[in-house]
């Protein structure tokens, strides 16, 4: 932007004495002037909608750099300075304290990335939503569950999980007491007056520990402790 500056002193020219030519007031003093002011206003901003060109710079102390981070109807120009509070104050409601923030491949702390806060990492557990009255999930901040080992409660019926073992036996026409049973009758269990005899399945499989992992993907994870 220019400035415009008077170039001709008219008033100089009232205190001339009559006959001196500088006392005349001349047409190219008149149009210089003009041109001079018509310049000066053509490169302000409007009043209405103004449009800045270049680099547009606001002086130390103005109204524009100590707008309060409350004034919610302010029409004051924002500095950069304002901008970067009111980022921050949004940044922080949106994470308060006791806030979980995550990322898909960031491990850099929290308080880096949006500069505030403590924050404390979060490792090898789901989150789960708090119940009241619960006995896993009735304590906001509670931990449990294993990877290694996991107990699951689960009611089972005949055909769940559902299977059977076959037991091949030999057709006999006596018994060890001696008592005679018919041919091709099959007799599994037989009372004493001492005991019960009978056929004994072998139990199967071995045993060990399990994992009851449900498919997951993998993040960084923070909890914001202050």
């Amino acid at each position: 932007m220019s400035d415009y500056t008077k170039a001709t002193n008219f008033t100089l020219k009232d205190g001339l004495s009559t006959g001196d030519p500088g006392k005349v007031i001349k047409g190219s003093e008149i149009d210089a002037e003009y041109t001079a002011i018509a310049s000066a206003v053509a490169s302000k901003a409007d009043i209405n909608s103004p449009t800045f060109t270049g680099t547009p710079t606001l002086p130390s102390g103005t109204i524009a750099t100590t707008v309060a981070d409350n004034t919610d109807s302010s029409t004051k120009i924002a500095t950069t300075a304002f901008v970067q509070s009111v980022k921050t104050l949004v940044l922080q409601a949106v994470f308060p304290v006791g806030s979980i923030y995550t990322s898909y491949s960031v491990s850099t702390d929290p308080a880096t990335v949006l500069g505030f806060g403590t924050w404390s990492a979060i490792e090898g557990k789901v989150l789960a939503a708090y119940q009241s009255g619960d006995t896993d999930f009735g304590t906001a901040g509670g931990t449990g569950g294993s990877k290694d080992a996991v107990v699951v409660e689960h009611n089972h019926g005949i055909t769940d999980p559902g299977h059977n073992h076959t037991v091949t036996t030999s057709n006999t026409s006596t018994i060890a007491s001696g008592n005679a049973i018919p041919l091709n009758y099959l007799y599994t269990t037989r009372t004493t007056s001492t005991s019960t005899t009978g056929i004994t399945i072998n139990n199967e499989g071995v045993s060990g520990t399990g994992k009851n992992l449900q498919p997951y993907v993998t993040v960084h994870m923070w909890r914001r402790t202050a």
